[in-house]
């Protein structure tokens, strides 16, 4: 007669989350997937929502739609707010409990504004799909209210729009919003030239996306000045407001304010009560599991592992390679093999976009930037989208981009409410 199944609970259907759901499929295990949203997001092509070049549903997925040949798997909208690591058990925000044999927590991370969290509501970073539409919903409002504005002043700040922290994010944020202003918009107003707005990327440290070659920073700065990027270096944000941004003594106006400039994970460290770093990971054993706890588990974002010397980077192949690993774990487990697997990532290349024509593309050896670096990150991108129906009408979407600088979904779908009366933003898992 078969063993009993093992409950194994997963909390978060991110990228790590859902990989190792997928491999213990058709394991002797029953599988709970936990996730406050109801859909899977493509994190890295969010923010061409936010600018209006894809519509929310290219990039996400109904969780239960992707578990849905799964037959061992569960999936529960909901949302974590402890786990009790003696009794085993994982804690909803409605009381209800839920027992695991083995834990996996992959609940991802936040932006985060280095102790001034009263930034958020005029700066909002971008990790969800309502981030998305709020950026949105802020760059296409930012130029109606410039078509309606009579003071030079005011229109002006309208006009500006600065990205906080030159990372992938940033830059990719700052040439697209570049492009829509000075080749998709300006057709389309009459009472000013939208080709008058003014983007700024600015980043603390002495370059744009410092974790490239330096050789790749400085091309991606020349490409970012000549989509008409002002890029500002080795200066750092001292406030930020309704009214703009003010670096060091200097105030920018402006009326819509994107935060890229670093991140914060959940909750998860004070859940399990377990050492955390700067940025709130979790400082996992080798093995990914919690010291002391070795039936937890903590994955992508969540997680702080060294790998060949370094931190395994917060990006989405890290996650999949981590939810491989543990999944493989599991199933050694479930033979009698209970020695610690070592995780070790496998970096497969850093790639960021500059605008619809040009990329920085870094496979070690092979290092590729312009055109042919811009078709490269669309490939790699559209290989990880799900679904052929996906990468097909983003493949569409991006043709057009590029041969007509048209973007299709320059939607306005919610009402803007005033920063000083927004709801503060549930950073729960």
């Amino acid at each position: 007669m078969d063993a009993s199944p093992l409950k194994v609970v997963v909390i978060g259907a991110g990228f790590g989350g859902l990989e190792v759901a997928h491999r213990l499929a058709r394991a002797n295990v029953e599988i709970l997937v936990i996730d406050q949203r109801n859909h899977h997001l493509f994190q890295p092509l969010l923010y061409q929502v936010a600018t209006a070049a894809l519509a929310t549903s290219e990039i996400a997925w109904p969780i239960r739609h992707l578990l849905r040949r799964d037959r061992h798997t569960r999936t529960l909208l909901g949302t974590v707010t402890a786990i009790d690591k003696l009794a085993k058990t994982v804690t909803l925000a409605d009381g209800a409990t839920f027992p695991f044999d083995v834990l996996i927590v992959a609940t991802g991370a936040r932006h985060a504004y280095f102790g001034h969290d009263e930034w958020e509501p005029h700066a909002p970073g971008l990790k969800t799909l309502e981030d998305a539409t709020t950026i949105r919903r802020r760059l296409l409002t930012a130029f109606e209210r410039a078509e309606r504005e009579s003071d030079p002043a005011r229109q002006a700040a309208l006009l500006t729009f600065v990205i906080v922290g030159a990372g992938p994010t940033g830059v990719e944020l700052a040439g697209t919003i570049a492009e829509l202003a000075h080749n998709t918009l300006p057709s389309d107003f009459r009472n000013f030239d939208s080709r008058r707005a003014r983007v700024l990327l600015v980043e603390a440290g002495p370059r744009v996306l410092a974790n490239f070659r330096p050789e790749l920073s400085e091309y991606s700065r020349r490409a970012l000045e000549k989509l008409g990027v002002e890029v500002v270096t080795g200066r750092a944000v001292s406030r930020v407001d309704a009214e703009g941004v003010t670096l060091g003594e200097e105030h920018i106006p402006a009326a819509t304010v994107i935060w890229a400039a670093g991140v914060q994970a959940s909750p998860a460290a004070l859940w399990l009560d377990v050492p955390a770093d700067r940025a709130g990971r979790v400082k996992v054993e080798p093995d990914l599991t919690v010291p002391g706890a070795p039936d937890i588990f903590v994955i992508g974002d969540t997680a702080m592992v060294m790998s060949n010397g370094a931190p395994v980077p917060g990006v989405a192949p890290a996650a999949k390679q981590q939810g491989r690993h543990v999944a493989q774990t599991i199933l050694a487990r479930l033979k009698g093999d209970r020695a610690p697997r070592p995780f070790h990532y496998r970096h497969q290349g850093s790639l960021a976009t500059i605008g619809r024509r040009a990329a920085v593309v870094d496979f070690g050896r092979i290092r590729l930037t312009g055109g042919i670096a811009w078709w490269t990150w669309g490939l790699a991108h559209i290989f990880f989208l799900i679904g052929v129906r996906n990468r097909l009408a983003v493949a569409l979407n991006w043709l057009w981009i590029h041969s007509s600088g048209s973007r299709s979904a320059r939607l306005i779908t919610q009402r803007e409410t005033p920063a000083s009366t927004q709801e503060p933003v549930d950073k729960r898992a």
